[in-house]
Order: C-alpha cells, then sequence, then structure tokens
C-alpha cells in the first residue's frame, strides 16, 4: 500500500530525525536520490546542459546540492537565483566549489533554459501555497516552449502538497522526486497532473500509522476480494438488491446487475420496471416486481441508477437495515436527513457534478479541490462517499485516511460506466466488505477493468462489465 503523510507529519518526522544525525546528512540522503533520478534522465551526464530553478530554502538547497553533484560528473549546470538574498548558503557553495555557474532573475533565465537538456524544479518546496509568485511564473512560458525533461524537487512548485489543489501558475514536471513519502498533492488531481512519473526516496523517516491518504495495490487488493469457501452457497456468498432503471433508462438496470454479477455475492435480486430487460440479458438474475419491501432477503441494497424520479423506492430502501449504495438520481432523491439517520452503512458514489450539486458549490470547485469536498461530503452526510473521477477517491465519516484510486482510465468516462461500478460495489457489500473497502476494491476492479477493455480504444460500458473477471483474475494471482 502506497501512503501519503500530511507536511505537518513529514517536518516533525523530518525533526526527529535530524536530531540523531548529523548536520546536513538528511538533506545529503534526500540529494544522493534526487541526483540519482536526474543522472537517469539524462542517460549520459558528462556534457549536458542543466538549469537549476532555485528558490528560498531548504527546497533551493537540494537542487543546488544536486547540480553540484552532476557538475562534477561533468554537466554544465547554471542555477537560477529566484530569490538571491534567501538562497541556501551551504548550497550555493557546493554548486559554485563545483565549477557550476550562476544567473540572478527571471530575466537571466531564458537563455539557459532553452539550451537546457535538464531543469530541475526547486522553487518551492512542500509548504508552498497559492500557486507561483508573478515573477516565477514568468518562467512557465519558457518552460512549455522546450524540449528539457523537466525534474520536480519533492513536488512541483505551484501546486499544494496537502490537497492537491492547484491555485495559480505551476510547473509541469516530467518527473518527480519525493522524498520520505508521498504527499497527498502526488496522488490526487489536479496536482497529480502536474507531477508526471512519481519516484519516492526513503531518508529513513519514522511516520506515524495512519496516514492521510492510501493507495492500495494488487495485493491490498487481492486480500479482500471475497472468496467463497468449501461450505458456501448462493446466499451465505451474499445477496445484492438492485433498485434501478426507469422506462426511460431500462439500460441503466441492465448496466447495474451486469456489475453486480461480476462482483463476488452469490445472488443478484432486482426491482424496479427494467424488468423484462434485466431477466432477457441475465437470466439468473432473480427479478422482482414488487417493492424493494417485498423483494426477500438481501445483505446490501444498491438504488439510483436510471431511477428517473421515484424517490419513494429511494426513501425505502435508505429504511432498509443493511449496506446501501445510493448512485446517479438516487444522490438528487436520497433525503440528507434520513441518511444521516441510519444505522446501518452508507456508500455514497457521486461524480464531480453530482457531489457539486449535493454541496451546493460550482462543479469546478469540486474538480480543484477533490480531496477537500469528499470529505465535506462524508461528514455532512454521515456516510463513506466515493467520489468517482481521474483519481477516485473514498473517504469516510469521522475522519481517518482517505482511500485513493488510480487505476482508472480516461476511457471509463462513457455513459454507464458509474452503473456498473455501482453494481460492482453493491456485490462487494453484499459480499461481506465494509463500505470504504468495497468502494475502495470496486473502484480498483473498475478501473482496471477499464484499462483492459479499452487497451487504448474506445470502450462501451458493457465492455468495462465483462473485463471485471479478468481484472479479478490478473488481482487475485498477483
Amino acid at each position: 500500500m502506497r501512503t501519503a503523510y500530511s507536511v505537518e507529519t513529514v517536518r516533525a518526522a523530518e525533526q526527529e530525525l535530524m536530531a540523531r544525525l548529523p548536520d546536513g546528512a538528511l538533506m545529503q540522503r534526500a540529494v544522493a536520490g534526487l541526483t540519482a533520478a536526474c543522472a537517469e534522465v539524462l542517460g549520459r551526464v558528462y556534457g549536458r546542459r542543466v538549469v537549476l530553478l532555485v528558490g528560498s530554502g531548504d527546497n533551493g538547497g537540494d537542487a543546488l546540492y544536486a547540480g553540484a553533484r552532476l557538475a562534477k560528473r561533468g554537466a554544465g549546470v547554471t542555477a537560477v537565483l529566484l530569490a538571491p538574498d534567501r538562497t541556501h548558503p551551504g548550497g550555493l557553495a557546493a554548486l559554485r566549489r563545483a565549477g557550476g555557474s550562476v544567473v540572478e532573475g527571471t530575466e537571466a533565465a531564458e537563455q539557459p533554459l532553452r539550451r537546457a537538456d535538464l531543469v530541475l524544479d526547486g522553487i518551492v518546496g512542500i509548504g508552498g501555497k497559492g500557486g507561483l509568485r508573478p515573477d516565477a511564473a514568468k518562467l512557465l512560458d519558457v518552460l512549455g516552449e522546450i524540449r528539457a525533461a523537466v525534474v520536480a524537487v519533492d513536488l512541483p512548485s505551484g501546486v499544494e502538497a496537502d490537497t492537491g489543489e492547484v491555485r495559480g501558475a505551476a510547473v509541469r514536471a516530467d518527473l518527480t522526486v519525493t522524498f520520505g513519502t508521498h504527499k497527498p498533492g502526488l496522488l490526487v488531481d489536479p496536482a497529480k497532473g502536474y507531477a508526471g512519473s512519481v519516484r519516492l526516496v526513503d531518508i529513513g523517516l519514522a511516520l506515524p500509522g495512519e496516514a492521510e491518504l492510501q493507495a492500495l495495490q494488487h495485493a491490498d487488493v487481492a486480500a479482500l476480494l471475497p472468496v467463497p469457501g468449501a461450505e458456501s452457497d448462493k446466499y451465505r456468498r451474499g445477496v445484492v438488491g438492485i433498485a434501478a432503471g426507469s422506462s426511460r433508462y431500462p439500460g441503466a438496470a441492465v448496466l447495474a446487475v451486469s456489475g453486480a454479477l461480476r462482483g463476488g455475492a452469490g445472488a443478484v435480486r432486482y426491482v424496479g420496471p427494467a424488468g423484462d430487460a434485466v431477466i432477457a440479458r441475465f437470466p439468473e438474475t432473480l427479478v422482482s416486481t414488487g417493492s424493494p419491501e417485498q423483494a426477500g432477503r438481501v445483505q446490501a441494497w444498491v438504488v439510483g441508477p436510471g431511477a428517473g424520479d421515484d424517490a419513494d423506492v429511494v426513501a425505502a430502501v435508505l429504511k432498509a437495515d443493511v449496506p446501501v449504495l445510493v448512485d446517479a438520481d438516487g444522490l438528487r432523491l436520497a433525503d440528507r436527513d434520513a441518511v444521516r439517520a441510519r444505522r446501518a452503512p452508507t456508500l455514497l458514489t457521486p461524480h464531480a457534478g453530482e457531489a457539486a450539486a449535493l454541496l451546493g458549490v460550482p462543479r469546478e470547485e469540486v474538480e480543484g479541490a477533490r480531496l477537500t469536498s469528499v470529505r465535506e461530503l462524508a461528514e455532512r452526510y454521515g456516510a463513506t462517499v466515493l467520489l468517482k473521477g481521474s483519481t477516485t477517491l473514498v473517504a469516510s465519516p469521522g475522519g481517518g485516511p482517505v482511500r485513493v484510486n488510480s487505476t482508472g482510465t480516461g476511457w471509463l468516462a462513457t455513459a454507464g460506466s458509474g452503473d456498473v461500478l455501482s453494481g460492482l460495489t453493491g456485490s462487494l457489500l453484499a459480499a461481506g466488505l465494509d463500505a470504504r473497502d468495497a468502494g475502495s476494491v470496486g473502484a480498483y476492479l473498475h478501473g482496471l477493468a477499464g484499462r483492459l477493455a479499452a487497451d487504448g480504444a474506445p470502450v462501451g460500458a458493457h465492455d468495462v462489465a465483462e473485463a471485471v473477471r479478468e481484472a479479478w483474475r490478473d488481482i487475485a494471482t498477483g
């Protein structure tokens, strides 16, 4: 499992470690990893041209020390000092001893930047807020025009480490070399999109057990997948109820059922007006024409995909004393007080537009502050929230680590894809996973299935559902 910690936690861990090490030793650990990454990007160091964009403080110091090491190996290194009176003195002295050159200010940066093979971004560290200052932002136009690789020190300058927000001009890196642990902004969009590839350098930090973010990997998901035992039957494996679809949107019901059938539960009950379409496509489905209360025993419900304006069905499902997943139209129809009053777990699965409507803010606000938004929704509704998107987030009420999933692909932005995810995740709830694990595993499987189904080409939601088995098998077998 990959984890990410807040700036405050990282700094406390750094202070604790520095107190036990010789002066400057911790920085040199970071610099060694940074230099190795830069050398790998360059391929051949000797004769290459490297430009350091150096701000104040330790972030600029890391860049300067790495530049000194590269200069000793034969690179031509130029440091652009953006805050000359606050430049790290030890790093600057090391660069000059190694034969590096120094210029001051953004005006002097353009010529060396246009000749560079690699640019090292050491402008702002992990404490930066609110985007780059205007003088530093002037460099972005040049960076956008040159072909040099851009490597960020710890975090691309201008993005916010703790939230993943980008509130102004920011550096777009090809590679980010981060130290000690991932920072939330490296895993959450929009900041993640500025980081490029991310390389973690272990510098020996002792970090607490509970992180800000957790990103499940194959082994973590494999350990959570429900596997039937020798004495299992379809009811012991769990039964998921699907209350979805309408005369206008029967396909939503079919797609939700398709996801549910591949999610690990032993049986799927369907309630709604699209029963004929569901049974024609999936004859193994247990179709009911009555209300949710009359459908028979289930271990979890999914309600909302394609439901139109049927608020009565949503209200009835929310009264059930089993885990409930609410998606799509159900999010609009669900009474917040009814959700908060539930004693069984509730999982809400909005995309950014739906989350914005629930929070009463513009969609752009949610997209720009995904981590803040998912946490606020979880607290406001007293429910676990899966916020869909390029990086899907799963937050529980009451705090704790937010789960982040990045297995998805842009090809999943297709009609009905969310219905498949709802059914799949609801099935995992019925199979016994708690809301946070079901949301995390469902998103991981769904994203991987999307990649496998698309394989670089357009894909339909039904293709994603068909690929879930392959994704499951890939995870289970390692």
